[in-house]
């Protein structure tokens, strides 16, 4: 036994050993303290099992420092150790039932219990990861795809015993390529396999990773930019590994999917793999914890697609854009000169400079809207060149828990032309202040259990960072109407996706209806279109937690908006944000009952 199924083995025991205590009958009065000692060993039976977590969180220090030297196992037997523990800690939560406990201990409780359920279901039911990345790799997911970044940006490197944790972490990079190239072609075998230009992609991908000499691979690099004054030789030490363990590695995984994409199925919906219509309804309910119908959420586009775009037609018409569908005047307005930065390397530094610049404007509105807002530090990076061609147009990376390292919004600079000026502002909106950055800031920093500070619901926090959009809109953080259309737009292209992901799962859409629905629709250029399209198509069911969520924090305010009526204060409705992500259902319910409280 390798020292990391050791550590899988060590954590599956540790929950294990709770049972006992927590079906005791605590003390009157205690049960708030057994249920946190619950909640503090389950987190840390969690962080022994992904060190990358602990790492991201800034964790992997003291008596955990030896997790910094690891990454996680990728094999069938590590998923059932986990699925194992899991289950084991979900019987230690039951086991200490809502009765004597505080409120917030009771919602505490709601709340972990829905989130450890809910990632029971792809490896119990599916012997799956997750049903919402149903591939083990595609163009945004395995560790060839995730590995590199998270070496770069989440691994920090402050001095010798840092640096050889990375070059632990480096040898282990070419394990677990291994690993996973034999759990994919397993699944493969049961025809479980992402598309045929998802492969396409990840093997661009992984040929951009291959292709550098080992001492220029990004791999060695970051090594060496960040060891500058640390003395050692851990440039030729990492491009030996990179040429010895890595390379191989990675040959031996492109070999495999090559060979799969000479059979991969055409189609582009997880309607088309075992079970797939079962693993895409747990996907949508994972995503959305709602229980809403795939055909619930396809309509629910449609109606808001319609609804928006008639709003952005009265915007346009107003500023001389009558000409065409709303999509094509949009696709007009992206084309224009003023609105393109210049499609270089000083372009990419201004258009990254100028997001600053609106982080700084909306952070100094957030006063009139919150009550002492988090002012935790965010950098904005440009997506890395290796892996932009199959990566998110913009995404959030949260800070350290220690503060060693900042949270980063991250943007996709493949094309400059992706981003015209008018729609730069919501996205920083989203991504940045008031969004990701403002909600789960102030979930870190706030009082509780690292479980529930750390707690993630896609369809909470993504429809929050659409609510953020449209409270930057309430501020006046929008400085001209071409803003507010891409603000608009915004919401548009998420509404398009109800339909679109709803339609490739369920009403068997090609990718390039898909993308044509999109461009047609939305107005976004056809590269960029694709792109969203290809992920939705490997990560069922998330694309649709926006605008569920964004529909949720709109009728929880407007509910208590009506239980409050003057007596509503806007403040005192986003200090909710502080209790932590919650499942849609719970935020609901949440909202009213405070409001009811301050009534």
């Amino acid at each position: 036994m390798d020292r990391r199924s050791f550590l899988y083995t060590a954590s599956a025991a540790s929950v294990f050993a709770l049972l006992p205590y927590a079906a005791r009958a605590a003390a009157p009065g205690a049960r708030d303290a057994e249920l946190n000692r619950v909640f503090d060993a389950a987190f840390h039976a969690s962080l022994r099992q992904s060190p990358e977590s602990a790492t991201s969180l800034g964790l992997d220090k003291g008596a955990d420092a030896d997790l910094k030297h690891q990454l996680s196992p990728r094999t069938a037997a590590a998923r059932r150790i986990n699925l194992g523990a899991l289950l084991d800690t979900i019987a230690a939560i039951e086991a200490i039932g809502p009765k004597g406990l505080s409120p917030q201990s009771q919602l505490d409780r709601e709340v972990v219990l829905y989130s450890l359920r809910a990632r029971a279901v792809g490896p119990e039911k599916f012997n799956l990861d997750s049903a919402v990345r149903p591939f083990t790799i595609f163009q945004q997911g395995g560790a060839y795809f995730s590995t590199p970044d998270f070496l770069n940006s989440a691994h920090t490197i402050a001095n010798a015993d840092d640096a050889e944790a990375y070059l632990d972490r480096l040898d282990a990079f070419a394990t677990v390529l291994d690993q996973e190239t034999h759990e994919q072609a397993v699944e493969a075998h049961r025809g479980v396999v992402a598309p045929d230009f998802s492969l396409d992609l990840t093997l661009g991908q992984m040929a951009a990773l291959r292709s550098p000499a080992p001492e220029a691979n990004t791999l060695t690099t970051s090594l060496v930019r960040r060891t500058g004054q640390i003395p050692g030789d851990w440039g030729k030490r990492a491009a030996s590994i990179v040429s010895t363990r890595v390379y191989p590695a990675l040959d031996r995984q492109i070999a495999l999917i090559r060979k799969l994409r000479a059979r991969a199925r055409t189609s582009a919906g997880v309607w088309d793999i075992p079970q797939g219509e079962a693993i895409y309804a747990a996907a949508l309910e994972a995503s959305t914890t709602t229980k809403f119908t795939p055909a619930e959420v396809h309509q629910m586009g449609l109606d808001q697609v319609a609804q928006i775009s008639a709003e952005l037609d009265a915007i346009l018409r107003a500023q001389g854009f009558t000409a065409g569908t709303v999509a094509e005047r949009l696709t007009a307005l992206n084309t224009r000169p003023e609105q393109l930065y210049a499609d270089t390397a000083a372009g990419r530094a201004e258009l990254i400079a100028s997001l600053n610049e609106g982080v700084k404007l909306i952070s100094a509105r957030l006063p009139q809207a919150f009550l002492n807002p988090s002012q935790a530090p965010l950098e904005i990076r440009a997506v890395p060149v290796e892996i932009q061609d199959g990566a998110s147009n913009g995404y959030y990376r949260r800070a350290a828990l220690d503060g060693s390292r900042p949270a980063i919004y991250f943007i996709n600079l493949k094309s400059v032309g992706d981003w015209p000026k008018y729609t730069l502002p919501s996205l920083t909106f989203h991504e940045g202040l008031p969004g990701h950055h403002l909600q789960i800031s102030t979930a870190q920093e706030a009082e509780g259990p690292l479980i529930r500070k750390t707690s993630f619901f896609g369809a909470y926090s993504e429809g929050w960072a659409l609510y953020a959009e449209q409270l930057a809109d309430e501020l006046g953080a929008y400085a001209s109407p071409l803003e507010r259309a891409g603000y608009l737009q915004s919401f548009l292209f998420r509404a398009a996706r109800l339909v679109i992901d709803t339609g490739i799962h369920t009403k068997r859409w090609s990718r390039e209806q898909a993308t044509d629905y999109m461009v047609a629709t939305v107005g976004f250029a056809r590269p960029r279109s694709q792109r969203e399209v290809e992920r939705y198509c490997t990560q069922p069911g998330q694309a649709c937690s926006y605008k569920v969520g964004h529909a949720s924090w709109v009728r929880a305010r407007k509910r208590a908006q009506e239980i409050a009526g003057a007596k509503f204060d806007l403040k005192q409705f986003h200090e909710v944000i502080r209790a932590g992500a919650v499942p849609l259902t719970i935020l609901e319910r949440l909202v009213e009952e405070r409001a009811k409280g301050a009534a």
